[in-house]
């Protein structure tokens, strides 16, 4: 099989494809033939060597959409669509950056649908984020007001699709005036650009602030993010868009404005229910949500793929595909 390998952390030269054996899965395994899979921060932090516990080499790729191709163990029958993600994927064990990959089948998800595999290779990991820190993260509830720091990620976009149906009014930031339309296209309510004092923005739009807020910058914005929540409120951290995730000399009586609250979220597959995944596809097929699917590249461009998501040029979800596939470029 194709698979796209890390012998070591390095520029964009670093990411080899090579041929390597199909993974052979032992019980409680699934091998899974791989149609699609998304890019991810955490995949460019791996390159670039800001991850812990990664070791060398390594097939990176913390999610992947395919089909059971193998389960010695019965849980899924082959031909069943599924997706996967986390649990060490890309890091201790080989990921999805692949035609094939090879993960505990604690950690497979199945599906079904008529969507063609872009869109829903851009789905899990996206999905999985926000759904997991809007409910465990937020717990955000109808009627309230949400701000999203860094809104035109595709964690961001999704967050806002989700928080829209559960009858959310949302306040996303862009850096550039140049991303509004996305925002808008997704039913953000209130676009703001972030000129690093997005509180005073939020105040002045809002009064007290926003009743939650889901930090994905990181931690050079989160000071500011804490100050656009109102007194018992509660922001999220989520993501690392800037990588940078850890405060230092961190001090919690001078950093957390009085009655704000702060947790944060991870996660991982089982924190995404099959019901909650196929429920969203199934919005989406009807029409009734969205994917925000950017461009879609083959594995030969995966340094085109990389390099975009590094320059923070995106405009929605970069999803590759290892097989043709009957594959179109995505403008």
């Amino acid at each position: 099989m194709r698979a796209v390998v890390l012998s070591g952390p390095g520029d964009l030269k670093a990411l080899q494809i090579k041929e390597l054996l199909v993974p052979e899965p032992e019980p409680g395994h699934v091998l899974i033939a791989v149609k699609a899979f998304g890019l991810n921060r955490s995949e460019l932090h791996t390159r670039l060597g800001l991850a812990d516990g990664v070791t060398f080499p390594r097939v990176p790729g913390i999610e992947a959409t395919g089909v059971v191709a193998v389960c010695p163990g019965g849980e899924f029958a082959p031909g069943q669509q599924v997706v996967t993600m986390m649990g060490g994927m890309g890091r201790t064990f080989d990921g999805g950056y692949a035609e094939y990959t090879c993960v505990p089948a604690a950690q497979v998800i199945p599906f079904t649908s008529d969507l063609d595999w872009p869109t829903l290779g851009a789905v899990p990991e996206m999905l999985q984020t926000a759904y997991g820190a809007l409910t465990d993260g937020l717990d955000v509830q109808a009627g309230q007001t949400l701000l999203i720091r860094g809104g035109t990620s595709s964690v961001g976009l999704a967050a806002a699709v989700l928080a829209k149906a559960r009858g959310l009014t949302v306040v996303a930031t862009t850096r550039t005036g140049a991303k509004i339309a996305r925002l808008r296209a997704v039913g953000v309510d209130h676009v703001l650009i972030d000129d690093g004092e997005v509180a005073r923005q939020v105040h002045d739009t809002l009064g007290d602030g926003v009743d939650a807020a889901l930090e994905l910058v990181g931690t050079p914005t989160l000071p500011d993010t804490l100050r656009a929540t109102r007194r018992h409120g509660v922001v999220c951290f989520a993501g690392m868009l800037s990588n940078e995730w850890t405060v230092p000399d961190f001090y919690p009586i001078d950093y957390l404005p009085r009655g704000v609250r702060l947790t944060a979220y991870g996660g991982d597959a089982t924190d995404l229910p099959a019901d909650v995944l196929q429920g969203f596809l199934d919005d989406v097929a009807a029409g009734r949500a969205s994917v925000p699917l950017g461009q879609v590249f083959p594995i030969e461009r995966i340094r085109d793929a990389h390099s975009i998501m590094e320059a923070d040029r995106a405009t929605g979800k970069i999803v590759v595909l290892p097989r043709p596939l009957r594959w179109r470029p995505r403008r």
